[in-house]
């Protein structure tokens, strides 16, 4: 049996491991390749110009107005979903009233739960054309409901004022069911006698939520901010769908931008890759930093 064993993990292990590389590892390493020429995308001819597509993207003013609402997004999108997401699953959990069981959850919280899931059953290019009618400013339900009371409407997704905070709100509503799930579900994990002695002190739901839930939930609370974070450092469907960068390019973001420079008129394929490649070191720099930090605390804590 000890004979047979590393060939049979080699035999289960080479073909994902094979694949992984194939579809992934080499997919990677061919555009950190491309963005070192000046490749076309569809000729023959790619000339290598080392750093040349780098020093373009510094002088870019484009790029970096990009790169301006993708760091919006990064700050935004985790802590107002993450917010949400806390204050809607404490409700569930605790907005009920107090009894002799402790504290319950709001009336109804298992209907609640589903209707807040639900966004995540929908594709993102539903969710985008959904609300591309919700905006749409002669016959939206927004644009609707607001002249129904007699106020009028600005052209949501027509005016650079409006339209970065309309994809926003798009990117936080799509996001804040499931975080309500997975904080509900870790909050169910908590046991009930910890709540019972908080409220034999005297502590309020606040305090409750700000001493005693949160605590017990940071690591989850870390993790789904690593995963926010990541997708606002994308956010190309909704915004490509929405408003494909515009207008006057309020909405843009690196990946529609990247999207355009590759697949545009000029078709500069290599000039999109660095761009992947900035992002690329972007994300993980990001993932890292916010993996090392939780790790430190958990290491104080311990």
């Amino acid at each position: 049996m000890r004979h047979g064993k590393y060939p049979l993990i080699v035999t289960f292990l080479a073909p994902p491991v094979l694949l992984y590389v194939v579809f992934v590892v080499s997919p990677y390493l061919q555009a950190f390749q491309i963005s070192s020429t000046d490749w076309l995308g569809y000729s023959p001819d790619a000339n290598f110009v080392g750093l040349e597509n780098f020093r373009a993207l510094w002088n870019d003013e484009y790029v970096w107005n990009a790169l301006q609402n993708n760091a919006v997004m990064l700050v935004l999108v985790p802590v107002v979903t993450i917010v949400l997401g806390l204050f809607f699953a404490s409700m569930l959990a605790m907005g009920g009233r107090k009894g002799r069981a402790g504290i319950s959850g709001v009336r109804g919280s298992a209907f609640y739960r589903p209707v807040y899931f639900f966004p995540q059953v929908l594709s993102v290019v539903v969710i985008a054309l959904l609300w591309k009618e919700v905006y749409h400013p002669n016959k939206g339900l927004l644009t609707s409901a607001l002249h129904g009371v007699g106020l009028s409407s600005p052209t949501w997704l027509g005016d650079p004022k409006t339209a970065f905070w309309c994809v926003l709100t798009v990117m936080i509503w799509s996001n804040v069911g499931f975080y309500v799930v997975l904080f509900g579900a870790a909050m169910s994990a908590i046991p009930k006698e910890i709540y019972e002695a908080v409220m034999l002190d005297g502590a309020s739901r606040l305090t409750t939520l700000r001493k005693v839930t949160i605590p017990l939930l940071w690591d989850t609370v870390q993790v789904a901010w690593i995963y926010l974070a990541i997708f606002a450092l994308d956010g190309f469907i909704l915004v490509q769908l929405m408003t494909n960068g515009g207008p006057n390019f309020s909405t843009d973001v690196i990946g529609v931008r990247m999207y355009d420079t590759a697949f545009g008129s000029e078709t500069k394929f290599g000039y999109a890759s660095a761009m992947g490649v900035v992002m690329f070191f972007l994300t993980l720099s990001v993932a890292v930093l916010a993996l090392r930090t939780s790790r430190r605390e958990r290491i104080e804590l311990s």
